[in-house]
Order: C-alpha cells, then structure tokens, then sequence
C-alpha cells in the first residue's frame, strides 16, 4: 500500500498528476489531493473554484483505480507549508508536484510552492513536468 501526497491548483497540473500515477497505483494505495490557500481573503472566488475543479478532476480520474480523498485547505499556511505537514500527518510514501515547462522568456523554470516542498521535505518526491495554459 502506497500513500501518495498530491498538490495541484489547476485542471492542468492534475492531468499531468493523473497521467503520471495513472500507471502507478494499485486498488490498495490511497491518493490524498490537495489544495491550498492562505487565507479566504487572499484567495478569490475564481481560485477556490479552480482548486476545487483541480480537486475533482484528480477524484474523477484516479477514482475507480484506488483509494482518492481531497483536500482543500484554506487556514493560513502558506501552501508548502500545506503539502509538507499533511505529508508527514498522513505518512506519504510519495509527495507528487506539478510544474509548468519553462518557456524561453521564464527566469524561474518551478514555482515557489515546489521549490520549498523540494528544499525541505525528505520524503521522495515526484516532479510532473505539465504545459502552460
């Protein structure tokens, strides 16, 4: 049994979530999608939808494959801050992230959020490489 960790904010990102663990899970593992956001009112109505829609999307494609429970959290952490303390609440075997393909004029080829997931966890981490909107 596998306990996999995984962040998205967008349908994108939990596509390219889904096509990477599509082939990975069993019927005994459990996905755990989350999402996060500071606060409720740093967060706009059009994120918390969007989080929401990245939430099910997750559920509706791994959903008949394994274990799928969703997670929106909004309760002043900073997102990392999210994904790391779940992860070990939960006791991840896996943390999964997504990350936007550099284009040629990016200076950053991963966000925040990722770098400080990938700078201080020291749980194995998966980084999904995904297309820009």
């Amino acid at each position: 049994m596998t306990i996999f960790v995984v962040a998205t904010n967008s349908v994108h990102t939990s596509a390219a979530i889904c096509d990477y663990l599509g082939d990975r899970v069993d019927d005994g593992d459990t996905v755990h999608a989350i999402n996060s956001h500071l606060d409720e009112a740093s967060a706009t109505d059009d994120e918390l939808r969007d989080g929401e829609d990245a939430l099910n999307g997750i559920y509706s494609r791994l959903g008949a494959m394994t274990t799928v429970e969703t997670h929106q959290f909004v309760r002043g952490n900073v997102p990392a801050e999210d994904i790391l303390s779940f992860a070990e609440t939960v006791e991840a075997d896996e943390i999964v992230l997504g990350v936007r393909k550099p284009t040629s004029t990016s200076k950053v080829a991963i966000g925040s959020v990722t770098e400080q997931v990938l700078l201080h966890s020291s749980r194995p981490m998966a980084v999904v490489p995904r297309e820009l909107e």
